[in-house]
């Protein structure tokens, strides 16, 4: 526990790795996914390979955790002795997460807490969870903490593209994201969110070695003359990912690469296989 006795809870969803999660004491609440047999708490009892391997048969679906389960969650940070929480979460404009937290800590008496959307999505809100613990471990304290993630909310992006657009468009996820001309042309778009936290198309690529060199050439503008934390996240696309970690480890000037990672089983089920992506965070 920080001396703050703040205590930094995400959702699944924003795709912290467990070994980062227990380095900085982040409180994971896991996302749920609906297959017939049974519902599965994301990173819990499933993980993204069972979600792959019963594609494209099964497309399961997904929620946002029960109002009864955060909670219990937020009842159980308070028994550890935390006196405030800041819980950080993927995008309202994505997903029904935000308002579920901000309603279950507007009943909550004994802490105080802040409920922040990250307008993003995996691991682009997952970074806001990192800086947070990190920096409150650095001793900053939790009104500091808020001030400077309220303020550089729109320093952190995420940029993406993935085989198909079939599994966004089934999940209704498909935010501002055309997906006509891609199909008709064989071209495939750059995903990012924009500021309400809504898809839209950052540009279109033909192919996977175009898609990794304009993934990056759209990050590096982004990024510019800054500093950066860098993460890259993909859907079943380990070898792509290695691959784009060492485009930026070359061309991107100054940077830390925080982790390359797969995402999370939620994340898996409305992208589906084949999705790369990079986020990053700007002088954090």
């Amino acid at each position: 526990m920080n001396l703050q006795k703040v205590a930094v809870l995400t959702d699944s969803g924003c795709d912290v790795p467990a070994d980062v999660a227990l380095r900085y004491d982040i409180k994971v609440l896991p996302l749920r996914v609906m297959y017939p047999e049974k519902d599965y708490e994301d990173g819990v009892d499933i993980d993204p390979e069972m979600v792959y391997r019963r594609f494209p048969d099964e497309f399961p679906n997904t929620s946002t955790p029960s109002l009864a389960e955060v909670q219990d969650v937020l009842e159980k940070i308070h028994a550890e002795g935390y006196e405030k929480v800041i819980a950080v979460c993927i995008s309202s404009g994505l997903s029904g997460t935000y308002n579920t937290i901000r309603l279950a800590a507007s009943q909550q008496e004994e802490l105080e807490i802040y409920v922040f959307d990250t307008k993003n999505i995996s691991v682009a809100s997952g970074m806001w969870a990192i800086w947070a613990a990190s920096k409150l471990q650095a001793g900053w304290s939790y009104g500091d903490v808020i001030a400077g993630m309220q303020r550089k909310i729109y320093d952190c992006k995420v940029m993406f593209y993935m085989d198909t657009l079939k599994y966004l468009k089934r999940g209704g996820r498909i935010g501002l994201v055309s997906s006509v001309v891609g199909e008709m042309l064989h071209l495939k778009p750059i995903i990012s969110c924009n500021p309400d936290g809504i898809y839209y198309t950052v540009a279109m690529i033909r192919g996977e070695k175009q898609g990794k060199r304009k993934l990056l050439s759209e990050m590096m503008k982004f990024c510019g003359d800054h500093h950066c934390w860098i993460i890259v996240g993909h859907g079943q696309a380990a070898g792509e990912a290695q691959l784009t970690r060492q485009l930026v480890d070359k061309q991107l000037k100054s940077k830390e690469i925080l982790f390359v990672k797969q995402i999370t089983a939620t994340m898996a089920i409305n992208t589906g296989p084949g999705l790369v992506g990079i986020a990053a965070l700007l002088d954090p």
